[in-house]
């Protein structure tokens, strides 16, 4: 029995040390297969403390100035089209011309019936001087007189009517009306819109009232137009607040000199509502946003389980309030002189290694232009 057991033991004793033997080879191997991922390549810039205004963005939505539908004030059939689609036209040029062959038919034969009522009058005034007829058959050639010219007058200014002439200076839009096409009294010829200047019209918070006042700066961008920035000046707060949103809303004047802003598009307004504040600019590249909160990465020095340092970055949530160019503003979350990861975010997690490459900077300019975006 002793024999048996100690045979056992001793067959243990070797299986075991095998065991540990092979685990032994096995992370050996691993060791000296393991790979480990090259350093991130990154940019960076040093954070730096600012003073920007107090601002809000809203959304507001532009609309002309003047802005109509031209169209027919009398029925008729179009003759002439002056115009071309898209075109800008100045005020008083004539668009359409409207057929007026039996008007002009009318106002020949009231003219010649206005001659003869003149010639009449004036052998009645001279009769009328003589004696021979009564005060009741002059008044009556006087009357005659007057009539016809007004009967004149009247088809005059139905031919006029005809002719279609621009109410104002601006941009015409997609004619809708084709040569020959009867209209209706109110039918569509041509959109007009006045483009320069032109109004946006948004809507702010009832607390926001109290910082805004007739004449205040006003800063606009759209991306579609790559990010470009107008400026303009507030011109009319209502008077009364929306029971529903408790929400004011505003118009601004803009300058619009290339016709770049057009009614009906949407732009984001930013408008400054109180005093200066301090913060920390950084390009919008650089902040990390999600729902749980928006973040950036900043560079730190680490070690490995090795205790070997190496250049790591390591995530820090931040509040961002506002926007101005290409920067957005963090006010809570860094320091100044902290080194933040500027483009490559989305490819790092906390405690990554990283390469940093300045030569090629993402853009961090708080008023660029068009044509730098």
């Amino acid at each position: 029995m002793k024999r048996i057991f100690f045979t056992l033991l001793v067959a243990a004793a070797v299986i075991a040390g095998l065991g540990y033997f092979k685990l032994r080879q096995v992370q050996a191997a691993v060791k000296a297969f393991s790979f480990q991922p090259p350093p991130e390549a990154v940019t960076t810039t040093i954070a730096k403390q600012a003073t920007w205004p107090t601002t809000t963005n809203v959304v507001g939505t532009m609309a002309a100035i003047h802005g109509v539908t031209v169209s027919a004030d009398l029925p008729g059939t179009v003759d002439k089209i002056h115009f071309e689609s898209g075109r800008s036209v100045l005020q008083g040029d004539v668009l359409v011309e409207l057929d007026t062959r039996q008007e002009r038919a009318q106002l020949a034969s009231m003219e010649a019936q206005r001659d003869w009522a003149k010639v009449t009058y004036s052998r009645m005034n001279e009769l009328l001087k003589e004696g021979v007829i009564s005060r009741s058959d002059y008044d009556k050639a006087v009357a005659d007189q007057r009539q016809y010219e007004a009967n004149v007058a009247e088809i005059k200014a139905t031919i006029d009517r005809k002719t279609i002439r621009a109410p104002f200076s601006g941009v015409l839009g997609i004619r809708q009306a084709n040569l020959g096409q009867y209209l209706a009294a109110g039918g569509p010829i041509v959109a007009l819109q006045s483009l320069n200047p032109i109004y946006v019209n948004f809507s702010v918070p009832q607390e926001v009232i109290a910082h805004l006042k007739p004449g205040q700066s006003v800063r606009l961008t759209s991306q579609d137009l790559g990010g470009g920035t107008f400026l303009g000046k507030v011109n009319a707060l209502d008077s009364v607040v929306d029971p529903g949103t408790r929400n004011v809303q505003v118009q601004a004047t803009v300058s619009n000199p290339q016709a770049k802003l057009r009614p009906g598009m949407f732009v984001e307004v930013e408008l400054g509502v109180g005093a200066d504040r301090s913060v920390i600019p950084l390009p919008a590249s650089a902040v990390n946003y999600a729902p749980f909160g928006d973040s950036v990465f900043v560079l730190t020095d680490m070690k490995d389980k090795d205790g070997k340092p190496y250049r790591a970055v390591k995530q820090q949530f931040v509040k961002v309030e506002g926007s101005r160019g290409d920067q957005v503003a963090v006010v809570a979350g860094i320091n100044p002189g902290d080194e933040i990861v500027t483009s490559g975010v989305f490819k790092l997690r906390n405690g990554a290694a990283v390469a940093v490459n300045n030569k090629v900077q993402p853009g961090n300019n708080p008023a660029p232009k068009p044509e730098d975006n």
